[in-house]
């Protein structure tokens, strides 16, 4: 199943359910999920950036 990638990230950004198998949406779904756990005690994930040198 294609998705149009317009409708997912508004719905996305809405923070409506998007059902999807797509391993693309998965991770971002998850990232939406981290990022409204920002008022939780525990982080879902972290990165860190370490620029070259």
């Amino acid at each position: 199943m294609t998705h149009d990638v317009d409708v997912v990230l508004d719905a996305l950004g809405r923070r409506e359910p998007v059902r999807s198998s797509d391993p693309a949406i998965l991770v971002l779904r998850a990232l939406v999920a981290d990022v409204d756990s920002i008022y939780d005690t525990q982080r879902l994930s972290s990165v860190s950036i370490t620029p070259s040198t």
